[in-house]
């Protein structure tokens, strides 16, 4: 269904996906928390946190699976992939408009359409996001929840060490994202018109302007 004023673009599989994922990073975070800084925060009992995060771990893992399956499967996933054509003009066009052009009520120069849903800018974000920081996040916590299990893989890495710091480097990173992805969120053209678009599959659009799409 698409109209001049609503288009269908997150489709259902998409939007399950996104909440489950949404709520259980806000829960691995939380319990993230209590585990590094068990001394200083005192939200659960350490039994309790390492309970919770592990089974939350998996959850997101069989989301992201679901993520994986439908992409690749209805071959959307190049929808993640910007085109080397004319990538730098568009790249230098993003930049400018977050730059300064947002602040000015500029439209937004990439305009929405549900084949070409992100702009050069996102697409790269969520390559890194998606195919590498993810995944390193979702391994690295599956050796720390079983060291003995995959110890040869931990010495391959090169020991538990390095295993615990990009597991730490990371849960930094996504929590710094958490905060970033919310406020760019809010730049659509109302505050809360991408948080409904993710609940309804329908982004608004209007003739004057590009679809507000910033949220990374």
């Amino acid at each position: 269904m698409e109209d001049d004023k609503l288009m269908y673009v997150h489709p259902a599989p998409v939007r399950v996906w996104h909440w489950v994922n949404a709520v259980g990073f806000i829960i691995l975070i939380l319990t993230g928390i209590q585990l590094r800084f068990a001394e200083m925060v005192d939200w659960f009992s350490l039994e309790e946190a390492i309970q919770l995060h592990n089974y939350v771990g998996f959850v997101v893992i069989g989301a992201y699976g679901l993520w994986v399956s439908y992409y690749f499967g209805t071959m959307k996933i190049k929808l993640y992939f910007p085109s080397p054509h004319n990538f730098v003009p568009n790249a230098i066009r993003q930049i400018k408009y977050y730059g300064s052009g947002i602040f000015q009520g500029d439209p937004n120069p990439h305009e929405m359409t549900p084949d070409n849903k992100f702009n050069v800018l996102q697409k790269n974000a969520y390559v890194g996001i998606m195919f590498v920081f993810l995944p390193a996040q979702m391994i690295t916590g599956l050796f720390l929840w079983r060291v003995k299990r995959f110890e040869n893989y931990i010495e391959l890495i090169g020991g538990i060490k390095i295993v615990s710091t990009i597991h730490v480097l990371l849960f930094f990173f996504f929590t710094a994202f958490l905060f970033v992805h919310i406020y760019l969120a809010t730049l659509g053209h109302t505050p809360w018109a991408n948080f409904k678009a993710m609940f309804t599959g329908y982004e608004e659009h209007h003739e004057h302007e590009a679809a507000e799409e910033a949220a990374f």
